[in-house]
Order: C-alpha cells, then structure tokens, then sequence
C-alpha cells in the first residue's frame, strides 16, 4: 500500500528510483550531450503546451514465426502439433476471453503463487470502469500470441501512454531530458498493471514444450512494435526476477527498486510474530494497537459476499478523501470498486473500521496464491483516530495473512516507516529499452550510479532492522 494510497495521480519521487539525486558522480547531472537534467516540471510535461507526438498508425498483426524443435526433445510430431504462432494486438482485453488470459497468467506463475492484478477480471474492471482508456492516457495494446489452431499461447498487458502517473517506476527526469535533447518521450510503451506496483510475471505464456520460444517471440514483438510505431521507449515495470534477468539479455537496461513486506515464519498468532521484535519495537505496536481500541472502534474483515454496494461506496468516499486532499485527482472511477468486487468477491478483503456503528475508514487488500496484498486506504474527510492507519493497513493484514496461512504481506510502494512494523525491504525490477543510442547510454550510466545507491541503501535498511539477532 502506497503509504495512503496506490491509485492517486501524483507521488513525490523517491530519491533513489525518481529525480536524478545532484551529486558529481551522477551521470545525469553532469554536462553532457543531453544538457544538464535539472527537476522535472510535471505540469509543463504532460498536460502542458509539449505537443505529444502522434505514433504510426497500428497494424493489428505484429507477424508469424516458425516453432523450432530438436529431436532430442522428444515431442511426438502429429497434425495437431502447432508448428507457426502468430502474433497481434488487440485495443481492449474484452477481445480475449478470461478463460484464455487466465490460463496464460495461471501458467506463468503457477496456481499457488497466482496473482490476482494480472487475472482478466482486475485488467478488465480497470478498463470496464473506464479507469485504464485512451482517454486517461491508457491505451489498451495488449500483446496476443496464438497457434494455427486459434489457440492462445500468451499474452502480455501492454498499454501505450501519453504521460507517467500511475507506474511507481520514476521516469519523469528521462522524460524531461529527452525534451532537451531535442525529442519526444510521450507516447510510450509500457507493459504493467495500471496503478498497481506489485511484481508479477508480464510475459505471460502457456506451459507448453515450446514455452521458452513464444516468450522470445513475445519479447521480439515488444520491441519491433516499440520500433514500428517510432516512439522513444518500452518500459516492463514489476516483472518477475526471472524475466528481469532474461530482459537484460535482450537488450533492456536493467533497474531496480525498494518495496517493503512482512514475511510469516510459520506464526501461530500476532504475538508469536511480535516475539520475534526487537523489545523496544514490540511494545511500540502494542502501544499502537492500545490507541486504537481506546476509541472503541471496532475493526471487521469482510470477505465476498460480505462486502455490500454500500462498503464500495463508502469506500470510495475515503479514496477520494485520500487522493483529494493528499495526491490529487483520483485514478479510479466509483464503477471500478463495484465491478471489482462483482468479479473478484473471492479475491477481496475490506478491513473496515466502525464508530458507533458508521463505517469511518477502511483498506483494501487483494488475496494471492500465497500473498496478501495491500493496496488502498482511505477514511471520511471529519476522521482522525491516532494509529489507525497502522492498525487498519499493517497489524490487521499481519493477523489476516496468519489466519489465512499466506507467506507475506506486500504493503506496496514507498515507505520507511513500514520496517520498524515488520514490513522489511525489498528488491524490485523493471526493464527498459530505449531506441535511441546517445539517450540510451546515459541512462544506462545513470541507472549504474542508481543501482549502487540503492543496494547500499538496502543493506543500512536490514542493518537497523526491527528483529532480534538471528531471526532473519
């Protein structure tokens, strides 16, 4: 969870994955040919008097290619065996059927580790609810990759976009010096799920004995569509660490970034985990959590058929509390919250917070194969109760992963605060290729000197960590 919340139009960056930091050894605050990067100017970059460059027009399909197969493989030649995998783009995911994106997904990442933001019903609730459109600067590309039998092999969640809100991989300073460097970043492709910085696979691909084929035919598509529509750059943001390390080897510049999660160590209750802590860091929760019921809220989890359109309304009041005082203008539509939860009640847990009986604040949370995931928080605009954000966002998801035998606990972007509560760092990839060569290798230089920075910070973050000696 982005601290508040995942899905507004505005985050200050991280010093480490946002504005290039002013420090001599910085390549991108150096003179170079690009002109010195100084702080991006959002305002003047999206929405601003910058003509946004029009890309060629779209040819649907992206080609064929022949399956290559080894005898020593030992796969039986009939005439059903595919033998040619077309390649197309459709403008919308209503153009594939869940049960064949699911199936791709489902495969990628196997059933027990399923992540529920790369299902049809989440990708298509973001565009059904007009959230993720071409009107709000998501165009649908998605990538679809099929046999000569019509059956779908693979697919990857593509979108061509006309600014970068809602990625949580900072981009706006190379925005900004592609600018002055004499050319135009925006339109771009990216392949993610919109608003969402969660790390799941992106190429998504059928377990079948040609797998590993249709992946480098999906990524040569990737990058010849980057090419055909002569646009400045692909962006794959939250892949899986697999995929980061086959992108690299495929032309992407590689980078990484900061997350926090909690981790069960087979916990039987909140206080077994609480044991674990430091002393000092174990009586800090437990006095958050005394703040809490001194007000007497009352704190619910609310699964399926439990949360009513009066919890989404409701809860769409506190995002919008969020985002309008705190972000800025929201990303997601009133309708997304209902048409999630009438495709994904299963996937779904609200914790909701009563006083005297009215529902004052709430997070929402998606449940994964083997993960909870927190994404959104939100309470009325006349509500403060001290800690609640902690109780409602953290130390409930905490015992909700416990009672539901999940291994971890994603509390999504940004975040310090989140380590003393349990929720310790971690890596996070994203891949980038970029057609122009000078621009390319000063930011491959840039991500160099990035990449340093954020492994040390990374070893500081576990050397003050929150648990005893030995634990971790």
């Amino acid at each position: 969870m982005a601290t508040c919340c995942c899905c507004s139009a505005r985050h200050r960056p991280s010093p480490f994955l946002g504005s290039p930091l002013r420090h001599p050894g910085n390549p991108l605050c150096r003179k170079s040919s690009l002109v010195m990067v100084s702080t991006f100017k959002v305002t003047a970059l999206f929405w601003g008097p910058r003509r946004i460059k029009e890309p060629r027009e779209l040819n649907p399909s992206l080609g064929a290619y022949k399956l290559l197969k080894s005898a020593s493989e030992g796969v039986s030649v009939d005439d059903k065996t595919p033998r040619e995998i077309s390649l197309s783009v459709v403008s919308s995911i209503s153009d594939i059927s869940s049960n064949d994106w699911d199936a791709c997904a489902t495969d990628a990442t196997s059933p027990e580790k399923f992540n529920p933001f790369i299902s049809h019903a989440f990708l298509s609730s973001l565009e059904e609810s007009r959230s993720a459109i071409k009107e709000t600067g998501w165009l649908p590309q998605h990538i679809v990759a099929q046999d000569e039998y019509k059956n779908i092999i693979g697919v990857v969640p593509l979108y061509l976009k006309s600014h970068s809100y809602g990625e949580y991989v900072f981009d706006h300073s190379w925005a900004d010096a592609y600018y002055r460097y004499g050319s135009q970043y925006y339109p771009k492709l990216q392949s993610c799920v919109p608003f969402t910085p969660v790390t799941s696979h992106r190429i998504l691909v059928r377990n079948t004995w040609y797998r590993d084929q249709v992946f480098d035919m999906l990524v040569m598509a990737l990058k010849d569509l980057t090419t055909q529509l002569q646009i400045s750059s692909l962006h794959i943001t939250f892949p899986s660490e697999n995929e980061w390390h086959k992108l690299k080897q495929s032309g992407f510049l590689p980078r990484i970034g900061i997350q926090y999660h909690w981790k069960n160590r087979n916990y039987k209750n909140f206080d077994d985990f609480l044991m674990d802590m430091k002393q000092s860091k174990r009586k800090n929760i437990r006095q958050e959590r005394k703040k809490v019921l001194a007000h007497n809220l009352k704190m619910k989890r609310l699964f399926g058929d439990e949360i009513k359109a009066k919890h989404w309304d409701s809860f769409y009041k506190f995002y919008r509390n969020t985002t309008d005082n705190k972000w800025g203008s929201a990303y997601l539509t009133r309708d997304f919250f209902h048409i999630l939860g009438s495709k994904m009640g299963d996937r779904i847990l609200l914790i909701a917070a009563e006083d005297e009986g009215e529902l004052v604040a709430g997070a929402l949370n998606l449940i994964g194969g083997d993960t909870l995931f927190g994404r959104l928080w939100g309470c009325l605009p006349h509500v403060y109760f001290p800690n609640l954000h902690f109780e409602a966002c953290y130390y409930q998801a905490i015992e909700a992963a416990i009672d539901l035998n999940l291994t971890k606990v994603e509390a999504g972007a940004q975040g310090e605060h989140k380590i003393q509560r349990g929720y310790l760092p971690v890596t996070t990839f994203s891949c980038h290729y970029i057609l122009d060569d000078d621009f390319r290798k000063v930011i491959d230089n840039f991500l160099v000197y990035e990449t340093e920075q954020v492994k040390h910070v990374m070893q500081l973050l576990h050397e003050s960590g929150p648990f005893k000696e030995g634990i971790i």
